[in-house]
This record gives structure tokens, C-alpha cells and sequence, in this order.
């Protein structure tokens, strides 16, 4: 791996431009990101305020299994006229 300096940016987003630092590019590879950011850190901090919440976040739903009786949670609302299904039975049901 080759020596890290400090590299100049421009945010595609207000057009200023930015510094990406070495600490800031070591932490960028360790999570496995390989290119430089295309916004600067004010851009990327009220973009990330603007998106909704994370799919994981979401509500999950108490159901019991309609093949194998186990308690269980679903992220959507399950209605009484189709079965709801623990993930072991869904696979199973989907032939994996």
C-alpha cells in the first residue's frame, strides 16, 4: 500500500472545495471504501438528515408460523387470508 496525503476535493454538491484527509482516508479503507468522497463533510452530514429511516429500523409485527407453530416477527402488518411464515419455513417452502 502506498504512503497517504492529504487530497483535494470538490464537493459535487455546493462546488467548495475540501480537504480529504489521511485519517479520513484511513478510516474510508478500513470500512472498505476505496474512492474519495464526492461531498464535503457538511454535505454528507445534512444528506445523510435527509434520508429516510433504515429498512432494519423499522416495526416488526408479532405472528405465529402457519406451518410449524413458532412464535416469530414480521416487518409488515400480516393479513388474516394468507399465511405468514417463520424464515425456516419460508426457505423450506421456496425449495432452499
Amino acid at each position: 500500500m502506498g504512503q497517504r496525503a492529504d487530497k483535494q476535493c470538490v464537493c459535487k454538491d455546493c462546488k467548495r472545495p475540501f480537504i480529504f484527509t489521511v485519517v479520513e482516508q484511513e478510516a474510508y479503507a478500513a470500512c472498505g471504501h476505496y474512492h474519495r468522497p464526492g461531498r464535503c463533510p457538511e454535505c454528507r452530514e445534512a444528506r445523510a438528515l435527509r434520508k429516510p429511516e433504515r429498512a432494519d429500523a423499522r416495526a416488526l409485527h408479532p405472528v405465529v408460523c402457519a406451518k410449524c407453530g413458532a412464535r416469530t416477527r414480521v416487518p409488515f402488518v400480516p393479513r388474516s387470508e394468507k399465511p405468514v411464515y417463520c424464515r425456516a419455513c419460508l426457505l423450506e417452502k421456496r425449495g432452499r
